[in-house]
């Protein structure tokens, strides 16, 4: 079989780390390598394809090969950050523990879930992860530093384009740049007070005793994230993907207080404090969304159609316009260009099935009538599409694909970078392999360091 590599340059966008509890019939660890003063375990290799597997990467046959090769780089790359005294702070550490907490808390459902599974507590988990988080940062930002400076030219880019055969060459489906100015009607005042006085209703009778909070949330709750868990939520004080005023209005009640009805971009909510435990607690909230009426559904199609107008005329460009009038968040600061997994430009599958439908009416340039719009919360909004660019299927080319050509190249450039620099580096270190591991492909050039070693 034909040696897979994982490139260093995307190894630091993954996360591997072990959580879960050993297995009871432990094998004796011990140790398989060495870099300088740091030391690599069997059991580091076993649990970082364990968890791999867990996280549904696949695994090639010479996995283990490879991913001792990475840890090896990883502690030669943190060896270079200590000599070079390349900072990293115990906050910016703590801050990927907790977001990592979180996403394995997503995961498994909850809290007390990810405790079970992983057979340690939350404190427990953050303080095992601290050393390789810790060293994950620094060998992050040693390649960075490898690589900073790093550009390439049109001539490199062609002659890369060159270089690869033209049967293996990618082909593209049709792809688009596609924008929106997305407004959301005001709701009427009426709506407003009748949602306020839903949740004031909802809040007495769960303060009363009828009612349980979290049947209430079940059953009248407009927040499709937590309807399904009776409006439960598991967060941190300092996260950062929450609304700002829900987060604070949560740690500002007392164990069991409800809070009385408050406003936030979303709708209105009350929020019930059900534990805390420092930064971290546990809440149930219900949300209401004040009901648009057709009425306020009109006045949006006005506006925008104004809008429009001025957009054709071509007496205000789009990116103002969107800056000036659209409510759609995820935009606000691309000049309302919907980003995809390649930056701009997405395929249709990428797209909303409204605006597919929308866009089909489209040329190149031009901006659709305003439309009704109902997002995946079912919040009624009205917008305009703006097709800015589009590609019919194709086989890569250099002039139409140069950005994704570019990138591919310098991306090349990088590794290439990345590994004269550890041809360069390995023989000043020490270096010990175990024999197990001699017939690694992967890890020759390694191998060939621990051998001179021992002479």
């Amino acid at each position: 079989m034909k040696n897979k590599k994982f490139p260093l340059t995307v190894f630091f966008l993954v996360i591997i780390v072990a959580v879960f509890a050993q297995p009871k019939a432990v094998i004796a660890d011990k140790i398989i390598a060495v870099v300088g003063n740091k030391i690599i375990l069997k059991s580091d290799i076993e649990n970082s394809i364990n968890d791999m597997q867990r996280q549904g990467i696949e695994i090639p046959e010479n996995a283990r090969c490879l991913s001792l090769e990475q840890a090896m780089g990883i502690k030669a790359l943190v060896l270079q950050a200590e000599l070079d005294s390349i900072p990293v702070s115990d906050e910016e550490v703590d801050a990927d523990i907790d977001n990592q907490i979180r996403y394995f808390i997503s995961q498994y459902g909850s809290k007390d879930e990810l405790e079970r599974v992983a057979g340690k507590s939350i404190y427990q988990l953050k303080e095992d992860f601290k050393e390789g988080f810790h060293d994950r940062k620094l060998a992050a930002a040693m390649r960075n530093k490898i690589i900073e400076g790093i550009k390439i030219t049109p001539k490199e880019v062609m002659s890369y384009f060159k270089s690869i055969p033209t049967d293996s060459l990618p082909f593209y489906e049709t792809e688009v740049e596609i924008g929106q100015i997305l407004v959301y009607p005001k709701a009427s005042r009426d709506a407003e007070e009748y949602c306020i006085e839903q949740l004031k209703d909802f809040k007495s009778q769960i303060e009363s005793g009828k009612k349980e909070f979290g049947t209430l949330a079940a059953i009248y709750s407009e927040d499709p994230g937590s309807k399904d868990r009776g409006g439960m939520y598991e967060i941190n004080r300092n996260q950062k993907d929450l609304d700002p005023i829900w987060l604070s209005k949560a740690f500002t009640l007392k164990e069991g207080q409800i809070s009385n009805p408050f406003k936030t971009k979303f709708g209105y909510h009350i929020i019930q404090l059900v534990s805390r435990s420092g930064d971290d607690a546990v809440v149930r909230h219900i949300l209401k969304v004040p009901q648009v009426t057709q009425i306020e559904i009109k006045k949006g199609l006005e506006k925008l159609d104004t809008v429009r107008a001025k957009l054709i005329a071509q007496t205000l460009d789009f990116g103002a316009a969107v800056s000036r009038y659209s409510d759609d968040d995820a935009s606000k600061f691309t000049a309302g260009m919907i980003q995809g997994r390649d930056g701009n430009f997405l395929t249709l599958d990428q797209l909303d099935k409204d605006m597919v439908l929308r866009m089909r009416d489209l040329k190149v340039g031009s901006f659709s009538q305003p439309v009704e719009y109902t997002d995946e919360r079912e919040k009624k909004g009205v917008r305009i599409i703006y097709l800015k660019s589009k590609t019919e299927p194709h086989r890569e080319n250099y002039k139409d694909d140069y950005n994704k050509i570019a990138q591919r190249a310098i991306e090349q450039k990088k590794e290439a970078a990345l590994e004269k620099w550890f041809n360069e580096k390995t023989n000043h270190y020490y270096i010990m392999i175990d024999g197990e591991y001699n017939n690694c492909t992967s890890l020759k050039r390694w191998i060939e360091v621990a051998n001179a070693n021992k002479k």
